[in-house]
């Protein structure tokens, strides 16, 4: 029986297969290791997720010419995945080496947890990929399966359990409300390939039932970023679960969710940019002063950098606002893409950088609860305090910091792209955020230490740390070869 689709194509996705492979591989092995030797399940995994990152020049080199389709249209790879791939294996790794003392000084096995940071990766590498609405939607839910899980991984913990069921309803929803839209994107165009929406959209007059479904569209995906008015699930999730899993959840799912949005709206819906424009600005408005505003209420820290992400959400959309700032589509021009990519990459670094703090910094099983954990924290390990203020300094958009770059590039394309007063606003609204980032580093540095929280010392993590503080730096004072980067791989 002949196959509906060329060998050659298994090549194109030749990364996932394996990672995929190796998943389940450890999966299996979980339920023979003895409790005590689950840390080599850890280092199996940081190999699988190696083992990948080396098979994605292998996978470009067997696809030949660049962008290449696969499986009828349903899977692209090109630099824009590529990168993306590259930095959702990254965010993979850098998690599991957080979880190492994390997982293994609790009482619930690591052998699932690796398994499913795992596949949770495998469907951020294809989300990244989907040029096909089904197959995009396929790759979200097996990535949002994956995280309910992890979410309520400390089953006897209350806060766990609360986290993974909040996390479920309303992911279950907003999956729901984007199957929707698809639907009503399908009914519209009879076609769901992101090429032949764009196609239809460009020779079909305005339809309600099309932008019903766009907005739908828009709806589920800015749950999945977390931007507001669909941001309620970001804070108790990340207070609930694991610290280390509050982390991957704060960068992994967005890079992921920012590649398909830039894909569903521009290769997709860019013909009705006009009509769809409005609502990502509101959103990003909204995202941006809920965000702040919200993060000046908390004294628990993961709570905090849950508002703090939700703020960062919406920096990230006026970069899709202004995608074709300044030229078109796949052109180094193209300034708002290129700048996202830029972004996102800073995002990552100082992010896990000021999550891995938290994770080293252990009052209880969920690590630093309160900002007075922080208290004195410059007396017992100077190095560490030291490094959360830089990380701190970058999320607020200070320079020498690649946080700065990033916000510079995002504000300047969306200034070229005719959004003035979103810029405005989120310069504002970084102002507001040194007030509740520098609530730590005055605990850290003028308030004496009490009670029983330490300093854990764990090299993994402290190895993880060191690479996101130097990668914070380095891209804040030399971006531009990241910039040269993010410009060889936009969508093509």
């Amino acid at each position: 029986m002949a196959l509906p689709f060329p060998l050659s194509d298994l090549l194109v996705i030749l990364p996932e297969l394996i990672l995929s492979e190796l998943a389940l591989g450890i999966l299996l092995w979980a339920a023979v290791v003895k409790r005590e030797r689950e840390r080599a399940l850890a280092w199996a995994s940081l190999a699988s997720l190696a083992i990948a990152a080396a098979l994605l020049p292998v996978a470009a080199s067997f696809a030949g010419e660049l962008p290449r389709s696969a499986f009828g249209g349903m899977i692209a790879l090109d630099g824009f995945s590529l990168f993306f791939k590259a930095l959702t294996l990254l965010a993979a790794a850098v998690t599991i080496l957080f979880s190492l003392r994390f997982v293994g000084t609790s009482p619930y096995p690591g052998g699932e947890y690796y398994a499913l940071l795992l596949l949770t990766t495998v469907g951020m590498m294809f989300m990244a990929s989907g040029t096909h609405l089904v197959s995009i939607y396929v790759a979200l839910e097996l990535m949002a399966l994956s995280q309910y899980v992890l979410a309520g991984y400390f089953k006897q913990e209350t806060k766990s359990v609360e986290a993974a069921a909040k996390y479920f309803v309303l992911g279950a929803f907003s999956s729901g409300v984007l199957l929707y839209g698809l639907s009503l994107v399908y009914g519209a165009t009879g076609t769901l390939s992101l090429g032949g929406v764009s196609a239809a959209l460009e020779a079909a007059p305005r339809s309600t039932l099309l932008m019903v479904g766009v907005v739908l569209v828009a709806c589920g995906m800015l749950f999945k970023v977390a931007s507001a008015p669909f941001h309620v699930w970001a804070p108790d999730v990340y207070e609930g679960a694991p610290t280390p899993v509050s982390a991957f959840f704060a960068v992994g799912p967005k890079l992921a969710a920012y590649a398909i949005f830039a894909r569903i709206f521009f290769d997709g819906f860019g013909p009705r940019s006009d009509d769809w424009a409005p609502v990502l600005a509101a959103s990003a408005a909204l995202t941006m002063v809920v965000g702040n505003v919200g993060a000046l209420m908390q004294t628990n820290v993961k709570r905090l950098l849950g508002y703090s992400s939700i703020g960062h959400a919406g920096y990230a959309l006026l970069g899709l606002l202004a995608y074709r700032a300044g030229g078109a589509a796949g052109q180094p021009e193209a300034f708002g893409l290129w700048a996202i990519l830029f972004y996102l990459t800073a995002y990552l670094l100082m992010t896990f950088g000021a999550f891995g703090l938290v994770v080293l910094l252990e009052a209880k099983g969920y690590a630093t609860e309160s900002v007075d954990d922080f208290n004195g924290l410059w007396k017992r390990n100077p190095l560490a305090a030291g490094a959360m203020v830089v990380f701190l300094l970058s999320l607020a958009g200070i320079p020498p910091t690649a946080g700065f770059v990033g916000k510079y590039l995002l504000f300047s394309a969306a200034l070229k792209a005719g959004w003035p007063a979103l810029v405005v606003l989120g310069v504002l609204m970084s102002a507001v955020s040194l007030f509740y980032y520098f609530r730590i580093v005055r605990a850290m540095y003028l308030v004496d230490g009490e009670g029983e929280v330490r300093w854990r010392e764990e090299p993994a993590v402290a190895v993880a740390v060191g690479l996101c503080f130097a990668g914070t730096l380095a891209f804040g004072v030399l971006p531009q070869p990241l910039i040269a980067l993010a410009k060889s791989c936009l969508l093509p």
